[in-house]
């Protein structure tokens, strides 16, 4: 693109400065009030799931690779609903 490597490494540090702020005010707004704890924990799950059904799945899709998505999808889902209850 023309870039140097300096302003290159510079841009992609400052785009990934954003992350440890926004976790660092997230930590600090829930450390003021528990009751925001699960709305916070339902925001980030919601993004998450955007970001899954916006960009993986039809990325998984597109060769013809429904079947094999869906089935490692749905693995995933129950394996980690099992961890999840049996770990408490």
């Amino acid at each position: 693109m023309g870039y140097s490597r300096w302003r290159s490494w510079t841009i992609a540090a400052l785009t990934g400065l954003v992350e440890p702020l926004g976790g660092l005010l997230g930590a600090g707004v829930i450390s003021m009030s528990q009751a925001l704890l699960p709305w916070g924990l339902a925001f980030a799950a919601g993004a998450m799931l955007y970001v899954i059904s916006h960009e993986i799945i039809p990325e998984t899709h597109r060769s013809g690779h429904q079947k094999k998505a869906t089935l490692g999808l749905s693995i995933g889902l129950v394996l980690m609903l099992f961890l999840d209850v049996s770990l408490g």
